[in-house]
């Protein structure tokens, strides 16, 4: 089981006549997927996807990966082939795309959503998206790539068969086990089997559930459940669930007309995903959906709501319902809102924050932990099980997890008798082929955050002064001397998350007194250095708040010389 980093990353070489695969994001994190596979002096991309920021990335909402390395191969790039249309995987697409310039191969449901977020950009008539029929083939550059239909919580999940000069890869996407989906096919068992007999050299694995004992039970279960709940509850009923989980929509939809209760989405990513399934055959016009304003005038007893913010996002539809700032929807007492998700790991004091504010209203809450109204679109562990019978690879390759979600499947996929298990690393250079699996050693690699309308990366200065100041406070102090020196006025300090206006005026007075004599205390050479006064009030101000108040505040000093 390989997995140490190699310290001298400098020294890597990718030979012509190697098959290597190179994650970029999704090795350790779930999300911000991005997967390279080279060979022949090509590359080809699969899923470009984000993150999202949390209470450690002030200002920021959206992460995703540094492609600085495939960005300074791009002529060598052949494509982005995209596996399915979650966020994790094709939403950096957008403020990526530019940076690449490259085909993007997506089947159609994928391919519609895609074209309804790009419209939103200025580039996106420029971007070409070829679409592949389900169960398609296409031949990029030495890899002849077959799109497998596998089951999971959104239109047209595909796993990709990479055939290639030196051995098949399969590359599971994300993927179930789910014999009644609802919306599209099952799994489909018998292309995967005939793959496993042809002979698979790799296969690279979505472990999210890897500790999850069982199966992860179907989508059939939860719309039978839904049905029996919202029949049972009395007022408006709010169900949160991911957006693109079509499927999960659908249930609810007919969940709610069995009970004689119509049904509105409320938030616009539903409605922009309403509008791709509808576009690619997913959802029929018969289940009707109402707007936001025109629920609001359905008696309580008879409307469901399905809302975006499952995982607490603050600026999503059940957020500002919780805070009662919705422009059409209000919650009452007596009303019961769903959860019908599970919390993505990180996201938990969102979720907690937006249910404690419910609460508050008098709502009622119910979570997967109360009902069965939410299965995973992901491989518990039978599941994973019976996936490695059926393809049999002699390398086993864990990603879309923690550290902790690899390595359990890395030992999973042993016990199954794969000979051989890489756990990368984002950045990792992995040759799968020829000779035996390993790691080259890393590529540069990090994270992009999206700073309002730009991307900067997110271990920039920018980004740790931010982190600094909402740990630590600051302090801005202004400054007036004379061509000598000589403060002309005492001065002006703004601190930011460090007094009370009132109650610290002292501690404000003493370090104001700290600044003048630190100042007074230069030579007259030295006065006359802007950088040597600044200096001396930084000190002085960092001294005095370190000594009253145990914090190393972000100081900026603003130096005026009449």
């Amino acid at each position: 089981m390989t997995q140490t980093r190699d310290a001298d990353a400098s020294a890597i070489t990718i030979a012509e006549d190697e098959l290597c695969f190179l994650p970029l994001g999704g090795s350790e994190e779930i999300g911000m997927n991005l997967y390279l596979y080279g060979l022949g002096g090509k590359w080809l991309m699969v899923d470009l996807g984000i993150s999202f920021g949390d209470e450690t990335t002030p200002g920021i909402d959206v992460l995703m990966p540094d492609i600085s390395f495939v960005e300074e191969r791009r002529r060598d790039l052949l494509g982005i082939v995209l596996t399915h249309a979650h966020e994790d995987h094709f939403g950096a697409i957008q403020y990526l795309w530019p940076r690449l310039k490259c085909p993007i191969y997506a089947t159609p449901f994928t391919a519609a959503l895609l074209r309804l977020k790009l419209a939103e950009t200025e580039f996106a008539r420029k971007v070409k998206i070829v679409e592949v029929p389900l169960s398609g083939q296409i031949e990029l550059g030495p890899f002849q790539v077959e799109y497998v239909a596998v089951t999971h919580s959104i239109p047209e999940p595909n796993a990709l068969v990479l055939r290639t000069p030196l051995g098949t890869v399969v590359h599971s996407g994300d993927w179930k086990l789910d014999p009644h989906p609802q919306i599209g096919d099952p799994t489909d068992e018998a292309r995967l089997r005939a793959i496993g007999d042809e002979g698979v050299l790799a296969f690279v694995c979505d472990s999210t559930n890897a500790l999850v004992p069982g199966i992860s039970g179907s989508e059939q279960t939860v719309k039978e459940e839904l049905t029996k709940l919202i029949g049972r509850l009395k007022g408006r009923i709010a169900i949160t669930c991911f957006s693109t989980n079509v499927a999960r929509i659908r249930s609810i939809a007919e969940a709610a007309q069995a009970n004689d209760r119509q049904c509105a989405l409320i938030g616009r990513s539903l409605w922009r995903i309403y509008e791709a399934a509808r576009q690619t055959g997913y959802m029929s016009e018969t289940v009707p959906f109402l707007s936001e304003s025109d629920a609001g005038y359905v008696p309580a007893d008879k409307i469901v709501l399905i809302c975006t913010g499952s995982q607490g996002e603050p600026r999503s539809a059940l957020s500002r319902i919780a805070r009662d700032e919705h422009a059409h929807i209000v919650l009452e007492p007596g009303d019961t809102v769903i959860f019908s998700a599970r919390e993505i790991p990180g996201n938990e004091k969102a979720i907690g924050r937006v249910q404690s504010q419910l609460i508050r209203l008098g709502v009622d809450i119910i979570t997967p932990d109360d009902e069965m109204v939410h299965v995973s679109g992901h491989p518990a562990r039978d599941e994973l099980t019976t996936l490695y019978q059926w393809l049999r690879p002699r390398i086993a390759v864990p990603v879309h997890g923690t550290p902790k979600h690899l390595l359990a499947q890395a030992r999973l996929a042993a016990d199954c008798q794969v000979p051989e298990t890489v756990v990368p690393q984002d950045g990792a250079v992995i040759r799968l082929a020829p000779g035996p699996a390993e790691i080259l050693g890393y590529v540069s690699t990090g994270q992009l955050a999206l700073d309002g309308t730009r991307l900067i990366r997110l271990d920039n200065g920018v980004t740790r002064s931010r982190h600094r100041m909402n740990q630590e406070g600051a302090v801005v102090a202004s400054l007036v001397v004379d061509n000598s020196g000589r403060l002309l006025a005492d001065p002006q300090m703004s601190l930011m998350g460090l007094l009370e206006a009132e109650e610290d005026e002292e501690q404000r007075r003493a370090l104001v007194t700290d600044v003048r004599e630190a100042v007074e205390r230069l030579s007259k050479s030295a006065r006359r250095d802007d950088d040597a006064v600044r200096e001396a009030a930084r000190l002085a101000i960092r001294r005095g708040i370190k000594a009253e108040r145990g914090k190393r505040p972000l100081i900026q000093i603003q130096l005026v010389r009449i």
